[in-house]
């Protein structure tokens, strides 16, 4: 029952703030809104609040926004009037109003990042060896599983990421490493190789490596309300930048199309943080609402950046775009779509 609680409210509350940020910059910009809903299917609850029908909708995994004018100009029943119809107002009233969506996602995401490092620290994984490769350099001068890593060439070392960066820019030229083991400090001369190792996406690489890996642990660094907010930040733009890079690696055919997932692989992530608590969820939550917002963005029809190109299109040619031709897209955009829901349904069946 909680994995399933948490399920709702993660999947249901990022697209409702999808549609919020829509909702929110329409409304800036005196766009008519005829409804705004919870939820999408049948209707169970609704209010009227001016010339806007609040709803809650059977199904909690989402929601929508429908705004006046917004695919016939004409279309304006309800007391609406042409100053509120989204399609005769200026193109770029209506692209803010487009990459509100996807905006609103990456904004939730640095909100949650910001609220977790508030509360708990920023995580960082601990300079520790948790393993020495045998036949490495690491291995050849005495380097040991649980050796805690002081110093690297006369750098100070606080993360494992220092570890990595420093012995990375050796260029393969003899360091020095320094170690705390078990309350004794010792050092040791080490020449890198160059060495290959894969990387978050699967790819080999070469790096100057001496063949030793981290233990795992953690060390959480307290901060402040505005040292929190620069962390998440930081964070966000990590997560975009990664979360780009994996969709040009998927186009790239370098990450299997066979490793896409869909609603079912999400729920059973969300389902296994439940069992480490709320943060792991909150963490979860941020890094699929950074997904959420980028693949809005991507130039597919139908898409929050399908119509972003469609307006930049009708921006340089001065008119709308022909009905025939953005039916002709849309089609082909939902052809895409409903293909690679099923490709990725399939991966996780197949995968459970």
């Amino acid at each position: 029952m909680t994995s399933a609680i948490a399920i709702i409210l993660v999947l249901g509350g990022l697209i409702f703030f999808h549609e919020l940020g829509h909702f929110a910059v329409a409304r800036l910009f005196g766009i008519g809104v005829r409804a705004f809903s919870l939820g999408f299917g049948p209707v169970i609850l609704k209010k009227q609040y001016g010339k806007t029908e609040y709803r809650l909708s059977a199904v909690p995994l989402g929601g929508y926004v429908s705004l006046a004018g917004e695919n016939d100009e004409n279309d304006l029943t309800g007391g609406f009037t042409d100053a509120e119809s989204f399609i005769k107002r200026p193109t770029w009233h209506r692209m803010c109003v487009i990459v509100a969506g996807p905006i609103a996602n990456l904004i939730l995401a640095f909100f949650i990042y910001w609220g977790l490092f508030w509360n708990s620290g920023q995580m960082f994984m601990a300079p520790e060896i948790g393993d020495v490769r045998a036949g490495t350099p690491a291995a050849s001068v005495g380097l040991l599983a649980g050796d805690s890593v002081l110093d690297i060439a006369g750098t100070p070392i606080k993360y494992w990421n220092d570890v990595a960066d420093t012995i990375g820019k050796s260029g393969g030229s003899e360091i020095t490493v320094t170690v705390d083991r078990q309350g004794q400090v010792l050092s040791f001369d080490v020449v890198p190789e160059r060495l290959t190792r894969k990387n978050i996406f699967g790819e080999e690489e070469e790096s100057f490596l001496i063949g030793i890996a981290a233990s795992g642990k953690t060390i959480s660094v307290p901060l402040n309300g505005g040292s929190a907010a620069v962390a998440g930040l930081e964070q966000t733009w990590d997560m975009i930048v990664i979360t780009a890079q994996g969709f040009a690696k998927i186009i790239q055919r370098v990450i299997p199309m066979d490793n896409v997932g869909g609603p079912i692989m999400i729920a059973q992530m969300v389902s296994q943080q439940t069992e480490h608590g709320v943060a792991a969820v909150l963490a979860l939550a941020a890094l699929i609402s950074v997904n959420l917002g980028l693949l809005n963005l991507l130039p597919v029809p139908v898409l929050d950046g399908g119509h972003l190109v469609m307006l930049l299109i009708e921006t340089v040619i001065r008119r709308p775009v022909p009905p025939r031709v953005m039916d002709i897209a849309s089609r082909i955009g939902i052809l895409l779509l409903i293909t690679l829901m099923i490709w990725a349904t399939f991966n996780d069946v197949r995968r459970l």
